[in-house]
């Protein structure tokens, strides 16, 4: 090996230490693919309670249901969001500290700190406005605002993460938008923004970043 292959050896060696201490890279494809999973069957649930609806009796929201029905169905499907929610995140866990521990890098340290910073801005501001939908008992938009919201928290994160992310952040958020103008069908939009979405880009990320 000659002295210009082993200087260009060198230069590829720190660049590759740059983007570690800069870039959070332990994210894993199977969290992707298991968050994915648990939407779409979250998004099924869903599916089968909304279509329980009574044909007669005073309407108090989306569909036809009896006052008492929505009410409860409300906290049925708000207790099955958290169920999801949950779920996800001890599986990204789990995952991601599995594939950390394989690289031998701190799991926690300044680039996940600066991503879960960037991640939660969009993301705890989004949960406020949703709140507030909830509170004034606005469900039209619900759905298109978790799709936009959860999208420029990605967008906003991928600066310290694998740029791919960035991908699936803009998707993400035109869904939202799409979503904004045919809210009849925000279950779908929902499900495939949470569920396909994240199945397709956690089997890329494998691909691309775990198999080997």
């Amino acid at each position: 090996m000659n002295t210009q292959d082993t200087s260009l050896e060198t230069l590829q060696d720190i660049r590759r230490m740059m983007e570690k201490s800069s870039r959070f890279i332990s994210l894993s494809g199977l969290s992707g693919v298991s968050a994915g999973v648990f939407a779409l069957a979250g998004a099924y649930t869903a599916h089968s309670w909304l279509g329980r609806k009574y044909e007669h009796g005073a309407s108090s929201g989306p569909g036809r249901y009896f006052v008492e029905n929505f009410d409860m169905l409300i906290w049925k499907l708000l207790f099955l969001a958290a169920a999801v929610l949950a779920l996800s995140l001890s599986f990204a866990f789990y995952f991601t500290w599995k594939k950390a521990k394989k690289n031998a890098v701190p799991m926690w340290g300044h680039s996940s700190k600066k991503l879960l910073i960037n991640l939660l801005i969009p993301l705890v501001t989004g949960g406020m406005y949703v709140l507030a939908l909830l509170y004034y008992g606005d469900w039209l938009f619900i759905a298109p605002a978790c799709l936009v919201f959860y999208g420029l928290a990605l967008v906003n994160a991928s600066k310290y993460t694998l740029t791919d992310i960035r991908y699936i952040g803009l998707l993400e958020i035109a869904l939202g938008l799409f979503n904004m103008f045919w809210p009849d069908y925000s279950l779908y939009f929902w499900a495939v923004g949470f569920g396909v979405l994240h199945i397709i880009y956690g089997l890329i990320m494998w691909w691309k970043y775990d198999r080997n």
